[in-house]
């Protein structure tokens, strides 16, 4: 049955028991392809039955369905006429793990950070309804983990003052990508549990039929002793309906051919489970939200072969480090956004619980809460990925660094990160954090080094930030004693003539091949710090070489390169120079390698460039 599905329209014809048929096939088919390609997994097995129930009732593409982040967008793809495409998704040239525009009319919205799918289906339901299009409806699917960013609350409260014609559906399932915090949750989990209550003893006295379809929420307007989720959204002026079970296709449907009556705001709340018919994904599924290729049969995650005394992720040394300079400072606390495990801030939460905050998907709050912290003489050390760091932008000038506020920016996943593509690459961070006044910008060559520029950052009294990249480095032994960094001061790692490679974070052991590669015998500088530049280095090189050329793992626009140059025109050095990094153009996705290869970035188009330049 799932081959004849070509598009939504496909499914119009089918009856409900062929529908339910259908969700099965295409959870085998999702297994059995993921389990191939890796990527986001679980998140995708959790809304079988909402994709299929969504484009069977509402007339897609001209009804409008914004899937919030993206990772829950899989089997949309697949009834959106890409099941063929599946196995190339997130390789490069291949089709992209998020919804994006440019690769269907089926995805109205590009998205792949959270929080955003309430604000963009309320801006299209208002611009159709000032184009007179006052029958295409607008749909939000939302999880609970994204109700806890600051973005969704403010397109919530706005939606609740206007007349669009917008549903949201809040897809509940208790977890993002590690399990849900904070009071919404919480009041959310308790409200249910009541209302559950409530309804038991009613269905067991007679007094209450068991409940069908929305329309007997409507009419019951089931309360809880607790902060029910209806009292909560129906404050916001949001027509509330559910909870419904989200695996139940014929209430699903029944229930959204209701809702599609309505006008207005409104909201359906329904309840999943991520990983759903998949059992190890069911009960691990911080684990299986992103496992990787995996044995379908077996569930066990194929792991690339190790030689025995493999280094560690730079996010793993990270992790210990901030353990082990907490040992002996307890004024170290851990802020994460909802990212414990990526991050392994899980760690220093399993070691201090009480000096450990994860403040969910609300990366801006984060920022913020740091800099309170840091008024009161503690050391925030705040771990966001550099892409979400961006969402925080307007925090991390206004209340950290004009205030010259202590807090230690850790930021993972800087530069590129492969599959996750243009969404999730940290590219940028470098050129947006280097001209704000009063913070430090630091980026780690190596495992020994990243420990070393945490245990300066520490003790620098200044906002500071630390940028590492995602995956492994080189080193095995990393664990060695703190030492300071000279704030400021890079490292000359072989003195030449002629010709100085200036390189940055883990771009240095690239630059150390290159070099080796091109047979020169030419200077190699790990910079260590973008802000503040070491002027006297740079003068050094200046005078006694003919040509620079900077490498770094971010934009060239801006960035560690733009600086350099800065320098060198400020104080009138006539020399050549080349910056090699990343273009003015959004980077697609495809494996590291792949991509440092395609931009010339890598040990052999670095070799390129000084061949040339000599």
């Amino acid at each position: 049955m799932l081959e004849n599905i070509k598009s939504p329209s496909d499914l119009k014809s089918l009856q409900t028991k062929e529908l339910i048929a259908l969700c099965a096939q295409i959870r085998d088919f999702y297994i059995e392809t993921i389990s191939k390609t890796g990527g986001h997994f679980a998140a995708g097995l959790g809304v079988v039955e909402l994709s299929v129930a969504l484009h069977y009732v509402f007339d897609t593409p001209h009804d409008r369905v914004v899937w919030d982040v993206g990772h829950q967008a899989y089997v949309h793809k697949i009834l959106t006429g890409r099941a063929k495409d599946l196995a190339t998704m997130r390789t490069l040239n291949g089709i992209s793990g998020f919804p994006k525009r440019s690769e269907s009319e089926y995805d109205t919205f590009g998205t792949g950070h959270a929080s955003t799918a309430i604000s963009a289906a309320l801006g299209m339901a208002i611009g159709s309804q000032l184009k007179g299009q006052h029958l295409t409806q607008h749909i939000a699917v939302v999880g609970d983990g994204a109700l806890t960013g600051g973005l969704a609350f403010e397109g919530l409260n706005n939606a609740g003052v206007s007349n669009a014609n917008l549903l949201i559906v809040l897809n509940d399932n208790s977890i993002s990508i590690d399990h849900a915090v904070g009071a919404l949750s919480q009041n959310l989990d308790a409200g249910q549990q009541a209302q559950a209550r409530n309804l038991t003893r009613g269905i067991a006295d007679g007094r209450t039929k068991r409940p069908k379809t929305a329309s007997y929420f409507k009419e019951k307007g089931i309360k809880a002793t607790n902060l029910s989720p209806k009292d909560f959204f129906e404050a916001l002026n949001l027509h509330y309906h559910g909870p419904i079970d989200g695996h139940d296709l014929p209430t699903l449907i029944n229930t959204l051919q209701e809702l599609k009556a309505e006008k207005g705001p409104r909201i359906l709340h329904i309840k999943t489970v991520k990983g759903k018919g998949y059992l190890p994904a069911e009960e691990n599924q911080v684990t299986w939200h992103s496992p990787g290729k995996f044995d379908k049969l077996t569930g066990k995650i194929i792991k690339p072969k190790k030689s025995g005394n493999e280094p560690l992720k730079y996010q793993e040394v990270f992790g210990r480090s901030l353990v082990e300079l907490a040992e002996n400072n307890s004024q170290i606390v851990a802020i994460t956004p909802a990212m414990p495990s990526g991050s392994s801030v899980n760690y220093f939460m399993e070691k201090f619980p009480e000096r450990a905050y994860d403040v969910g998907i609300a990366e801006e709050h984060a920022v913020t809460f740091a800099a309170g912290l840091a008024t009161e003489q503690m050391v925030p050390f705040c771990i966001i990925y550099s892409t979400f760091l961006q969402r925080a932008y307007d925090q991390v000038i206004h209340d950290v660094c004009l205030q010259n506020l202590p807090v230690v920016f850790c930021i993972d996943r800087a530069g590129i990160v492969g599959q996750d593509g243009p969404t999730h690459h940290g590219l940028f961070d470098i050129a947006y954090l280097r001209i704000i006044p009063n913070l430090v910008v630091s980026a780690a060559a190596n495992e020994r080094e990243l420990r070393n520029l945490m245990f300066t950052a520490m003790q620098s009294k200044q906002p500071f930030a630390i940028r590492y990249p995602r995956g492994s480095g080189e080193l095995v032994e990393w664990q060695t004693p703190f030492e300071p960094i000279a704030l400021g001061k890079g490292q000359v790692l072989h003195e030449g003539e002629n010709v100085a490679v200036v390189a940055l974070g883990n771009r240095v052991a690239a630059a150390e091949k290159a070099i080796a590669l091109s047979g020169r015998n030419i200077t190699l500088v790990n910079m260590r710090f973008v802000k503040p530049l070491d002027e006297d280095l740079l003068h050094h090189l200046a005078t006694n070489h003919e040509a620079i050329i900077t490498v770094e793992d971010g934009v060239v626009t801006g960035g560690m390169g733009s600086a350099v140059l800065e320098f060198l025109a400020r104080h009138g050095y006539q020399l050549k120079t080349r910056l090699l990094g990343f273009p003015d153009e959004f980077v697609p996705h495809g494996s590291p390698s792949e991509l440092y290869k395609l931009y010339g970035v890598d040990e052999i188009g670095i070799a390129k460039t000084i061949n040339e330049v000599i």
